[in-house]
């Protein structure tokens, strides 16, 4: 019996919990997301300061200030950002100031360098300037006790820069899951290795080790295991200790040398299903343990590469975003109008590779869309979705398409 993508998807994230939150640095939290609530300490700016390079000036000296006639102010002071004035600004006087750099008590406004001379002990101001005019007020952005970034939140560059400004220079977060990745397979070798019969370069570690990076995992790659049951168990067993997720590649299917299948039907609780999707049909998920250790999730994926990739963007991506603490949902679907006309297993939902051409239009491509063509994943930038109960799409007819783009920014 088939269990449909979306049945088998929520057995997956049912038995995961996003990880236990731990305090990292502010660097090593970028692409985390945050488990605690930041509140400001102090107000942003934390003290009245300039938006410009100029002079701070009482605006009654300026009032009549014209280029035919600018107004001479004697320079009492030179202010650089990280100081503050020695004096203060009073009438007749000006001070010069840099962006950023403390205001003077006296300052009423700051008249920019545009507008002046650029004197150093005088200064000639060529224009008016309203008071108030250039300054930045203490707390007009944040004041003290604002939540500046919401527990949940997936750090970015932006939110790491107010985070650092109101002063906190390590954060509670969950993590970035570690993904190890293995391809099973006594025909795999290193790419680069020279091939004689029989034997292939290993490419679907790469793949999902880059998927789940790009997913927001740190990933890591192990050798390709033969098809030996012992040496299985024991990369399987290394990886207990350092892995929040394992993730396999081949031996899921019917074969006589189907090891992955052997030794996870032996130890833990991995189970082993057919799932309604095309392709990537033969499929498993459950944990493994040691005596010493918690249980570890495993997901299993077929072995053909385009089975891996489809596998991956339908379950074990939901299942890292699950880890991060994140939604754990599918990419989303757009409407796009297929250019070829396809047929589709009715008792499948199929993922056929497909290119955007503009206009809302999509082609398949590729030289088919068996599970092994993996030049045609290549050339692919989104997929194209058949429901099950549908068994041919017209050229012209309107497909959902999940879109790849995002990938690679």
């Amino acid at each position: 019996m088939l269990v449909s993508v979306d049945e088998y998807r929520e057995g997956i994230l049912a038995g995961l919990t996003p990880l236990a939150p731990i305090t990292l640095s502010l660097a090593e939290s970028h692409g985390c997301v945050l488990a605690e609530d930041v509140t400001a300490s102090w107000p942003l700016p934390s003290f009245d300061n300039s938006s410009m390079d100029g002079y701070a000036v009482r605006a009654a000296d300026i009032a009549q200030a014209s280029s035919e006639q600018p107004v001479s102010l004697t320079v009492v002071d030179d202010v650089p950002a990280g100081y503050r004035a020695d004096v203060d600004v009073t009438p007749g006087t000006a001070v010069r100031i840099m962006t950023g750099a403390p205001i003077p008590t006296g300052t009423e406004c700051i008249v920019p360098v545009e507008l002046t001379d650029a004197g150093i002990e005088t200064v000639q101001i060529r224009d008016v300037v309203e008071p108030g005019t250039y300054i930045r007020r203490a707390g007009e952005d944040v004041i003290v006790g604002d939540t500046v970034v919401r527990a949940g939140t997936l750090l970015s560059a932006r939110h790491l820069a107010v985070i650092a400004a109101v002063g906190r220079g390590s954060l509670l977060v969950h993590p970035r899951p570690r993904v190890a990745v293995l391809s099973t397979g006594s025909e795999l070798v290193e790419p680069g290795t020279p091939l004689s019969k029989g034997l292939i370069s290993d490419s679907n570690s790469f793949l999902l080790v880059a998927a789940a990076n790009e997913a927001g995992a740190q990933a890591y790659r192990v050798p390709p295991v033969a098809d030996d049951a012992s040496l299985f168990a024991e990369a399987i067993a290394d990886q207990l200790h350092r892995a929040d997720l394992i993730l396999t590649s081949g031996g899921v299917s019917m074969g006589a040398y189907d090891t992955v299948k052997e030794v996870f039907t032996a130890k833990g609780t991995v189970e082993f299903t057919k799932v309604a999707m095309h392709p990537g049909m033969p499929q498993g998920h459950g944990f493994v343990a040691d005596d010493d250790r918690d249980p570890v999730p495993v997901i299993t994926l077929p072995g053909n590469p385009v089975s891996s990739f489809i596998s991956f963007e339908n379950f074990v991506r939901p299942a890292i975003h699950k880890l991060r603490g994140l939604p754990a949902e599918p990419r989303p679907r757009k409407a796009a109008q297929i250019t070829k006309a396809m047929d589709s297993p009715e008792a499948k939902r199929q993922f056929a590779r497909g290119r955007f051409l503009g206009d809302g239009r999509v082609e398949p491509v590729g030289g088919g869309q068996g599970s092994h063509v993996i030049g045609g994943l290549a050339q692919s930038d989104c997929l194209i979705v058949v429901p099950e109960g549908v068994g041919h799409v017209g050229a012209g007819d309107t497909v959902d398409i999940v879109d790849l783009r995002e990938d690679v920014r």
